[in-house]
Parts: C-alpha cells; structure tokens; sequence
C-alpha cells in the first residue's frame, strides 16, 4: 500500500495597516529597484540620486573598529544608554566644535543612525490627532514617521525668500493646538542651504510659546565649503530648554552604513526616547560607539576637510556645467546636494527625472519626492567619484 501527500501552499490574506497604506514607497527604496532594473537590462546607469558616500570610512576609523569587534567585551547587549566613553566623547565634541555644554549622563545618548532616532521620536511624542510640524521639502521620515506613528504631519514651505526657513508667523492656530513636534534641517537637505542669521533663534522662542520640542536634524554640520562654519541649534540661547538636535557620523565621516547617530540636548526629551528605545532595541554594537568615538579624535579634523575639498571641487563641476547648459543654480556652502530648477519644457521634477534615466542613464532625485514644495526641481548628489560624476552632467548638458 502506498500513500501520496499532497501539499498545497496555504495563502494568508495579507491586510497591511491603514497606516501602512498612507505612506507612499520610500524615495530611495523606489531609486534602487529602478536603478538595478536598468542595469538589468544592459544601460550603463549613473546613480546621481542618493547621498552615500563613494569614498571609505577614514582608516583610524576602521582600525578602531577592527580592535573593538575583536574585544569580546563588546560581544554583549550594550546599553541603551551608551557607553560612558561615548557619551563623554559627544560632549567634549561638542564643546569643542560648537561651544554647547552638555551633561554626558542626562543630555547624550547613541542611537542607530539619525533616520531611526527621529521616526523613534515620533513614536514617543505623538498620538492620534496629534501634529509634528515638518520642514517641506524635507527628509521624507519627517513626513512618513508622523503617519506611521498615527499622527498628522503638518508641511512648513521653504520660502526661498526667507533663506529657505518656513513662515513661522502664520501657521494656523488650528494646527499649534495640536503639535507636539517640529522637525527642520540646516545645513539643509535637500536644497542645500544654511541657516540664516537668527533662524535658530526663532525656532526657540517659537517652540516656547506653543510647547513644542524642537528637532533639529544635524546630519550634515561638518561638510561645508568656501570657510563656512555650520553652527548647533543648542549653540542658541534657550534651545537646551525646548528641544534636542541629532548628530548624525555619516556624511561627515563617510559612515553611512555604520548607522551611528547621537540625540543630545534636552535631558527631559532624551528621558522619553530611551523608555521607547529600551521597548523596541537593545541599543548601538559597543564596536561602532568606539568607532565614533575614534572619528570625534581632533586628529581626524584633517580627513574631514581633504573630504570637504573633493566634494567643493565636484560641486564646482555640476554647477558649472549645468551653468554652461542654461541651468542656473544656487552653489551651496554646504552639504552634499546641488538642488537645481527643472530645465522648462518638462511636466515636473518626477517627468524630468523619468526623462533623463531613459534618455541619459542618469539617475537624479524629483524634487517632488521631498515634499511638495520641491516640485520644479531636482536634486543631485556628489558622491560619485568625479569621472563618472563628470560624465552624468555631460549626459545632462546632451539633453
């Protein structure tokens, strides 16, 4: 007698959240798949979209990490609240670099790179009906955290009349009633600017009045040009009272994939994140805490401005050429990105970047992606070595 089994594959209805289903796909998630099927299918694709360093993570860097990962007293559950030596290091950083006092036990804490800390805060500071007021256009977890956390995200336009800051004077009294959070960015991601003279200022004072905490996104204070000094928010009178700024190691030191990252200001605000952190994480590999650690040496200072002038020198090359094309743009003293008008004859910035990866092979960023206020631009990153770099914005000059 002999016996079959028959398997049939058991189909589970998937019902995704409803906030799942109001967040669109992630930009950069979205960039990749169309990148690679492009690759794919044989066409030389030059990705100017996304910012992540082409060059490695500084060799001191690496040495330290290569000696803490062989330690096996990093091999354990750190702490959520870092290690003694890491906290101490942020704060003698800061201090130094900015001029900002901090408490290493209450005012610093690691966390797993600057996308996860500030949807984590999201998490911890809003409910249902609740607004986070976000910088538009903006890194998209300013938006996507908010939704994903149950709340309202609430955009605040750049105004490039106002340097690139948003109106604080006529947000609606509507939507202060019920903001808990306000996220900004300077130096700026996507468009590139700094922050003008008494911004910060403002934000404080504003922040105050309507008992909001302040969230400044500090991902890109050590990459600057042309002698530009990138200051702190918590650099600013009454800002330590009302908010917190994370510091983020990957642009400026070329650790992107290490997914290092520090909130620090506001003992109060650091108090809530980590009873949310101790909930969801076990906290940052002691490896890479002593691998920042090593990068916030004084003797990296170094490394950071030879960085500094690569990404000056290819800066000067997209502008230059998009200058030569008829595209007039704003040079930045900072970041990583050249935020550029879409050439006229094109439906958007999504038709425009569609355009170019078919047409060129070149991959650029929609302004649109950012947040609606970015619509009629495109953005492009400088980490690509500068041959390649070089042979986009010829593909883009053809068009």
């Amino acid at each position: 007698m002999s016996w079959s089994l028959s398997c049939k594959r058991w189909e589970i209805p998937l019902r995704p959240s409803e906030r799942l289903k109001r967040i669109p796909p992630y930009l950069f998630a979205e960039l990749e798949r169309k990148v690679a099927a492009k690759r794919a299918a044989g066409v030389d694709v030059i990705s100017l979209g996304i910012g992540d360093p082409d060059t490695p993570t500084y060799p001191a860097i690496v040495r330290a990490a290569v000696a803490a990962v062989a330690d096996p007293g990093t091999h354990r559950y750190p702490s959520n609240r870092g290690r003694d030596d890491f906290r101490e290091a942020v704060a003698a950083f800061y201090q130094r670099r900015f001029g900002v006092t901090l408490d290493p036990a209450t005012e610093v804490m690691p966390a797993i790179g600057a996308k996860e800390c500030i949807f984590n805060l999201n998490l911890a500071f809003l409910d249902p009906g609740d607004v986070a007021l976000a910088s538009d256009p903006g890194y998209p977890v300013y938006t996507g955290g908010p939704i994903l956390a149950g709340a309202e995200p609430v955009l605040l336009p750049l105004e490039p009349e106002l340097g690139f800051t948003p109106d604080l004077d006529h947000i609606p009294a509507s939507v202060l009633n019920r903001a808990q959070l306000m996220f900004f960015n300077y130096p700026n991601n996507p468009t590139g600017a700094t922050v003008p003279d008494g911004f910060f200022a403002r934000v404080a004072e504003f922040a105050a009045a309507n008992d909001i905490v302040a969230v400044h996104d500090n991902a890109y204070s050590e990459t600057t040009y042309d002698g530009y000094v990138a200051p702190s928010f918590l650099a600013t009178p009454g800002a330590k009272d009302v908010g917190v700024e994370v510091f983020s190691w990957s642009k400026g030191y070329n650790m992107t994939g290490w997914r290092c990252a520090a909130i620090v200001g506001n003992a109060d605000v650091i108090r809530e994140y980590w009873r949310l952190k101790s909930n969801v994480d076990s906290g940052l590999f002691e490896a890479v805490q002593l691998a920042g650690i090593a990068a916030l040496d004084p003797a990296l200072d170094g490394a950071v401005r030879e960085m500094n002038a690569v990404y000056a020198r290819r800066r000067d090359l997209v502008c230059d050429a998009l200058a030569q094309a008829g595209v007039q743009v704003r040079r930045p003293s900072a970041t990583i990105y050249v935020w550029a008008p879409v050439p006229a004859g094109f439906g958007g910035s999504v038709a425009y970047s569609e355009h170019v990866l078919e047409r060129a092979g070149v991959v650029v960023s929609p302004g649109s992606a950012f947040g609606v206020s970015g619509e009629g631009f495109f953005r492009i990153a400088l980490t690509t070595p500068d041959d390649r770099l070089a042979e986009a914005v010829q593909r883009l000059r053809a068009l």
